[in-house]
């Protein structure tokens, strides 16, 4: 897995969580901070890096 997206805040998290699932894209994420607390970063499979990338360049 390699680093994606670092949400601005858990509103943008969401988003971006629902273009990769509409997209068949799979993703996780990881909180660098307290558990719960704010957005947490999103990552994905390096093979899909190249498709998540151009979804969020028509963005």
């Amino acid at each position: 897995m390699v680093s994606f997206y670092d949400p601005k805040n858990r509103a943008d998290q969401h988003n971006v969580e629902q273009i990769l699932k509409m997209s068949g894209i799979e993703y996780f994420t990881r909180r660098e901070s307290v558990p719960g607390i704010g957005p947490a970063q999103i990552l994905v499979a390096e093979e899909d890096l190249p498709q998540a990338e151009e979804l969020f360049l028509k963005r």
